[in-house]
């Protein structure tokens, strides 16, 4: 035998022309398959066009895109409507969070298990070995890869079935709105609802009553109780002062060394909060500027502020700035002094926001 021969054998039958008119778009697949050395082992469809088999499954499948639908549409309303600002006490705001987990939950579970339904019952099996080569592209083989693709989506029956394409259609849309929802959800409501992120319990009260500066059990504090080199967590003197309803308020009252009081009012002046010391008093927030966690391991040798959570440090004496760890923003300082009866007062509330908020946004 040739070698042209022997090659003519090793390559098989002469391939068939994908654009003569009289091929089916399955022949088309099935040159293409024997084009790229795939051999299919098993075709068969599952259920019968038409059949009560077929109408059933496919009520499923589109029970299950809908279901989704709803529960994404219900995860939409609770993230728009449902009240989320924390209160004291029980009520509907408890609530949210775990609605939102619960509603998106059974949406992904809704698709899911309708996709894995529509794949395992309606679309035929087939079992197909192909040896894996390379193979230079060409327009024929453009020809059969569309062939293919077509042939797949007459496979998966949405036009034979079109009660799948509209439940789908209606299931996808709202879960493609709940991935949009936190991008545009400043756009439906001021995030900066009543100046929420700009003010702490230490705002003056009304009438520009100053807020003292208290212990979590709610005394007042004189500049005697804390010691040379002490420290002392304070709380707003308001209503709720030392609960979660001000969790931003927590602020660390330190009673500097005179030699270490004497660098912190010098760089205080450097960035124009000569007044915000009260003789060797300062006073910081507590909320670390990386994560929101409390900073307040305070080794009074080195002045520094550690946050446990993830090793940030804040040296006190230069305006708490950042020297160590992943925070890049000081402390926010809370303007401080003595009222007539001797306690402890903020003169205003923090000049700067608290905690890493958005700030920490590149």
């Amino acid at each position: 035998m040739s070698t042209h021969t022997e090659h003519q054998a090793q390559q098989g039958p002469e391939p068939l022309d994908v654009n003569d008119p009289r091929l089916s778009r399955f022949d088309i697949v099935q040159e293409g398959a024997r084009r790229d050395d795939i051999e299919i082992v098993h075709y068969e469809p599952q259920v019968v066009p038409g059949s009560k088999a077929e109408r059933r499954l496919t009520r499923t499948v589109a029970l299950m895109f809908l279901l989704t639908g709803v529960f994404a549409t219900a995860f939409l309303v609770v993230y728009i409507w449902w009240p989320w600002q924390w209160e004291p006490g029980t009520g509907g705001d408890k609530l949210y969070t775990p609605l939102l987990g619960v509603t998106l939950g059974l949406a992904l579970l809704g698709i899911g298990f309708g996709i894995l339904t529509w794949g395992k019952k309606l679309l035929p099996k087939e079992v197909s070995i192909q040896d894996r080569h390379d193979q230079a592209d060409d327009p024929e083989g453009r020809k059969i890869t569309g062939e293919t693709m077509l042939y797949l989506a007459d496979e998966m029956g949405v036009r034979r079935r079109p009660l799948l394409g509209i439940s789908l259609l209606a299931g996808l849309a709202p879960v493609g709105a709940v991935a949009a929802a936190p991008l545009i959800g400043g756009l439906i409501e001021q995030p900066h609802k009543n100046n929420q992120m700009f003010t702490t319990g230490f705002q003056p009260a009304e009438g520009g009553k100053k807020i003292r500066l208290i212990r979590e059990d709610g005394r007042p504090i004189r500049p005697a109780d804390v010691s040379v080199g002490g420290q002392l967590t304070v709380f707003p003197g308001i209503d709720g002062g030392v609960s979660n309803l001000h969790a931003d308020s927590p602020t660390l009252l330190i009673h500097l060394r005179e030699d270490d009081a004497q660098k912190s009012r010098a760089a205080n002046e450097r960035k124009g909060h000569g007044d915000y010391m009260w003789g060797n008093y300062v006073a910081f927030s507590k909320i670390c500027t990386h994560a929101g966690c409390p900073a307040s391991l305070y080794e009074q040798q080195t002045n520094r502020l550690l946050c446990p959570c993830h090793q940030s440090q804040f040296l006190i004496t230069d305006n708490a700035k950042p020297i160590f760890g992943p925070a890049n923003r000081p402390l926010p300082q809370l303007p401080i002094e003595v009222d007539e009866e001797g306690f402890f007062v903020a003169k205003s509330d923090y000049t700067e926001t608290i905690g890493p908020d958005f700030w920490e946004r590149p």
